[in-house]
C-alpha cells in the first residue's frame, strides 16, 4: 500500500466550524469524488490524526459524522469502510 493521498484541503483551527465536521466533509468529498471507493476502507484515526495534524479523537469524532451521514460503515475490529453506492447511483466520473 502507498503513502496516503496528500491532504488537499488543510483544515482551519481559526474557523467556526468545528474540526471534526471539517475533517468530515473533505472525507465526504474522497468519496464522491471516488478517490475512496465503495466497500473500501477510509484512513484509520490514527491515520487521519497523524495525516491532518489533530488529536485520535477528532479523527474518531469526524468517523462518526460520516456514519451519521451514512457515508461509512463501521466494522468492529476492522475499521471503517465507504458504503455501497446505492442502485441506480451513476459512477463517479474521471
Amino acid at each position: 500500500m502507498s503513502d496516503a493521498t496528500p491532504s488537499s484541503e488543510p483544515l482551519d483551527p481559526q474557523s467556526a466550524t468545528p474540526l471534526y465536521v471539517q475533517l468530515a466533509e473533505i472525507i465526504s468529498k474522497q468519496i464522491a469524488s471516488g478517490v475512496l471507493a465503495p466497500d473500501r476502507p477510509i484512513p484509520s484515526e490514527n491515520r487521519m490524526a497523524e495525516e491532518y495534524g489533530v488529536a485520535r479523537l477528532t479523527a474518531r469524532r469526524a468517523t462518526q459524522e460520516l456514519r451519521e451521514r451514512g457515508l461509512v460503515i463501521t466494522v468492529r475490529g476492522k475499521g471503517s469502510y465507504v458504503t455501497p453506492a446505492p442502485e441506480g447511483t451513476p459512477p463517479p466520473r474521471d
